[in-house]
């Protein structure tokens, strides 16, 4: 029961659509109108014509402008994408760096040595870690 109401509900309403497509076509096709798109150049056109046309260039501008905008989110998201990767590169390569900064502490140094590595410079730094890998036994 419901179903055929709703077919007839949909029949009914696009046979109105379509009685009114034919009556506006019917109505607005002998009506010419002046229409001007540069100076010194009018046109005369019907009202039917003239409408299509603008239906068409609203389509048309529509579809450019969702365009044109789904171009600048992506344009943005790649930026977005592109700086986060940037960044994690950036923090993957400090980390490796602090990583190869670190000295391990042997019996035979003071323990303040080690302890503060911010008081030695970089080169002291590589040479006691240099020392403490040539001191260390092989296999422990």
């Amino acid at each position: 029961m419901w179903l055929k109401i709703k077919v007839w509900t949909k029949v009914i309403v696009a046979s109105a659509l379509a009685l009114y497509a034919l009556m506006f076509i019917y109505n607005n096709s002998g009506k010419q109108v002046d229409f001007w798109w540069w100076f010194g150049h009018p046109t005369t056109a019907s009202v039917f014509t003239l409408s299509i046309m603008s239906f068409l260039s609203g389509v048309i501008a529509a579809i450019l402008i969702r365009t044109t905008w789904k171009t600048y989110t992506q344009v943005r998201e790649l930026q977005r994408r592109s700086r986060q990767q940037r960044l994690e590169r950036d923090l993957a390569d400090m980390k490796t760096k602090a990583g190869k900064l670190q000295t391990r502490q042997a019996p035979g140094f003071p323990v303040g040595s080690a302890s503060q590595p911010s008081q030695q410079s970089g080169v002291e730094r590589d040479e006691l870690h240099d020392d403490l890998e040539d001191d260390t036994p092989a296999n422990s």
